[in-house]
């Protein structure tokens, strides 16, 4: 197989366990490269946990996970900083560092996973604050900003190393609709870069503004609209 058509992510016969107990099971998907995916379902029915395990916060025990070319099952500690420089996170409550300006923010995260160089690290600052629509919030504290411009930063700071695929959890869920649907053109623009995105929500709108593929998180099993139809509307 080719490396242009080597799925960004493979999921296959994968038991997610959250502590020691089993949430989802038999859990099959694969993800392309610059594929747009919903995750939904009820609160507490695995979404998080799934992408946790996605991105190696939480350990695989049972399954095989491959995520932008990394394998998960017993992948070791080390290797996780350099799997996270292959993808990018978005979380819900942000998870700014209060204490220190955006710029500052972003060179922290960017000095974390590697870089050395300073005229790249303020070239590529202003990049990704320019795409996330922030070009000149760089000297501002977190503060400064509403939660829409702090939720960009966090996508710039997910931008940085030039993901495969972001993974976001609920990112518009503490957000008012139209600044909602702001942050969701956002990502609609950066998937159609070339980057795929999975995103867990529980905005059925978007689900009809922006229809994509949809997993959905059910009875401890991962439905996938692309072989079974299901009530997107019911995920919550």
């Amino acid at each position: 197989m080719s490396f242009s058509t080597e799925p960004v992510v493979s999921v296959k016969d994968t038991t997610v366990y959250q502590k020691q107990n089993i949430v989802l099971s038999e859990v099959y998907f694969e993800i392309s490269k610059g594929e747009f995916i919903y995750l939904i379902g009820r609160t507490g029915s695995g979404k998080s946990s799934l992408l946790k395990t996605l991105y190696a916060d939480l350990p695989l025990y049972s399954g095989d996970i491959a995520v932008a070319g990394f394998q998960l099952f017993n992948i070791r500690k080390k290797d996780v900083p350099f799997l996270r420089r292959k993808i990018g996170i978005v979380f819900q409550d942000f998870q700014l560092l209060m204490d220190r300006n955006i710029a500052e923010n972003l060179v922290f995260t960017m000095r974390a996973t590697g870089w050395t160089d300073s005229a790249k690290i303020k070239q590529r600052l202003s990049e990704v604050l320019l795409k996330v629509g922030l070009g000149a919030a760089g000297n501002k504290m977190p503060h400064q900003l509403s939660g829409g411009e702090q939720q960009r930063v966090v996508i710039a700071r997910a931008l940085i190393n030039e993901p495969a695929i972001l993974f976001a959890d609920e990112p518009t869920g503490n957000l008012d609709p139209q600044v909602a649907d702001e942050i969701m053109e956002l990502f609609i623009q950066i998937n159609r870069s070339g980057t795929a995105v999975l995103m867990a929500t529980h905005n059925h709108n978007f689900l009809q503004k922006y229809p994509a593929r949809i997993l959905k998180c059910e009875h401890g099993h991962v439905l996938d609209s692309t072989i079974q139809e299901f009530d997107y509307k019911n995920i919550y």
